[in-house]
């Protein structure tokens, strides 16, 4: 019997140990770690692997700069000098339309710091200009910074005192014309013909005449022609055509030596020679996102002789000689007294050149504190709208609209901001007109008829009509859009 529980024992001691120490079913853990594991391993600032890592030369964003998405499109820089009028965009899109100089070809595309460099790039490069004639070559021209065109050829300032000619001065020729010992007849003599020389001489230097197919641009919304007169003129013969002269300051364009003219008017009157723009026997034109202002010259600062403001202004952009296809645009006018004269002369040559020409369109314009002329029409057919007219605290003004012989003014949707001192019937001034459409004319934000109010105040009647219905035009915006709309974009590109 003790054998037996001696057997047992052995049996389960046997037992136990098995079950306590079962043999591995595993693989063993290698003692050399696996050839596939990385020999580098990440660090805690890599780039992540969709990202592109910028290489070590770039210059690094501000902090403060917001970054351009990856996938972000570039937008390319705008190049006014290559922009052309858009189809039906006013009269100056008739036909073949108006593309100035975009076709030029790269060696005559130019950029203008200075007066000489200026005369230059419109004359194929050549200083001086062979002849008064300049160059019809397609051509875009970049003014950079402020262009003084009262300079001489180093750049050198020159004022009134330095186009003196002949024994000139203001005293000595207001001595001999002064209406008390000269009277009433047209002044003539040895210094009438000094104030021409002296005039010519400054004429000289701020003239700037300018050919086909030309594109004067400023480069940025703070270029500025200070001081000059673009002539833009061709012949009856020979016209000139296809010109966009766009964002560009147009300031204080003065001349030194008006001409009395006893005849003038009841009391006589000084009148000068240099408008900011003229156009005369060209077609094709475009005028766009310009400013043309007074500034150091402005009339308030001029003196007075003979009882008469010294004029030393003419207009702003003239639109004379026959003259055709014309579109003025999204422009501001300020501080001026004659702005816009479309037509030369009520009769004479000059008058018959112009009939059948002078088509003009004004659209979105600022015409800010002015005298009269915006515009003063002879014979053309001319569409006015969506400009925006503000006449405040302004004891010179005349009117707005000059209807003259034979013109057919169409406007339409044009605000006007005035003051009290301001009256409504004068808005309109009749110079031989006897038509005129005008509709959907606001002041001071109610609607007014100003033609019924001109006609209820005079004699002479405008009929409520012209025989013809502007086509070339993009889109005419509503009245109440016109001020925020004009306001804000009026003048150089910003």
């Amino acid at each position: 019997m003790f054998r037996s529980l001696l057997l047992c024992l052995l049996v389960l001691v046997i037992v136990l140990t098995a079950c306590a120490s079962p043999t591995p079913t595993v693989t063993p853990v290698p003692t050399q770690a696996p050839t596939a594991v990385p020999t580098v391993a990440p660090t805690p600032t890599s780039v992540p692997p969709t990202a592109t890592k910028a290489p070590p030369t770039a210059t690094p964003v501000p902090p403060t700069a917001t970054s351009v998405p990856p996938t972000a499109t570039a937008v390319p820089k705008r190049d006014l000098g290559k922009e052309t009028l858009a189809p039906n965009d006013g009269w100056a899109a008739e036909g073949k339309g108006t593309t100035g100089g975009s076709a030029a070809k790269s060696e005559n595309v130019y950029t203008v710091r200075n007066r000489k460099e200026l005369i230059a790039a419109l004359n194929d490069g050549k200083y001086p200009a062979a002849s008064t004639t300049p160059s019809n070559t397609a051509k875009i021209i970049y003014v950079d910074g402020t262009i003084d065109l009262n300079v001489d050829d180093s750049n050198k300032a020159l004022t009134c005192i330095d186009y003196q000619k002949e024994g000139y001065t203001i005293q000595a020729y207001n001595a001999a014309f002064d209406p008390a010992v000269w009277g009433k007849k047209v002044v003539s003599g040895t210094l009438e013909t000094a104030r021409v020389a002296s005039q010519k001489t400054q004429d000289e230097r701020v003239r700037v005449r300018v050919g086909s197919n030309t594109t004067i641009v400023g480069v940025d919304a703070k270029a500025t022609i200070k001081g000059g007169w673009f002539d833009i003129r061709g012949t009856a013969t020979a016209p000139l055509n296809n010109i966009i002269v766009r964002n560009l300051t147009f300031q204080d364009t003065y001349d030194c030596f008006p001409q009395w003219d006893p005849t003038d008017g009841t009391d006589g009157n000084w009148n000068s020679q240099y408008d900011m723009i003229s156009l005369r026997y060209v077609d094709h034109v475009w005028i766009d996102h310009n400013t043309f202002q007074d500034v150091e010259t402005e009339d308030s600062k001029a003196p007075t002789y003979f009882g008469r403001h010294f004029e030393m202004h003419d207009g702003t952009v003239d639109i004379t000689n026959a003259a055709d296809l014309v579109t003025v645009s999204w422009n501001k006018f300020a501080n001026h007294d004659k702005t816009m004269l479309i037509g030369s002369s009520d009769s004479g040559s000059t008058a018959a050149g112009d009939k059948g020409k002078l088509r003009v369109t004004l659209h979105h314009n600022f015409f800010d504190n002015l005298g009269q002329r915006t515009p003063r029409v002879r014979f053309g057919q001319v569409h006015v709208y969506n400009n925006y007219y503000r006449v405040i605290n302004n004891p010179k003004y005349g009117y707005s609209f000059g209807v003259g012989i034979e013109s057919q003014i169409y406007a339409e949707n044009n605000y006007f901001k005035t003051d009290d001192k301001v009256a409504l019937d004068k808005v309109i001034g009749n110079y031989k007109g006897t038509m005129l459409y005008i509709a959907s004319t606001r002041v001071n934000d109610q609607d007014v008829d100003l033609l019924a109010l001109h006609n209820a105040a005079n004699q002479t009647k405008i009929a409520d009509k012209v025989a013809w219905k502007p086509t070339l035009v993009i889109k005419v915006d509503p009245i109440a859009t016109v001020i925020s709309t004009v306001e804000s974009g009026a003048g150089p590109i910003r």
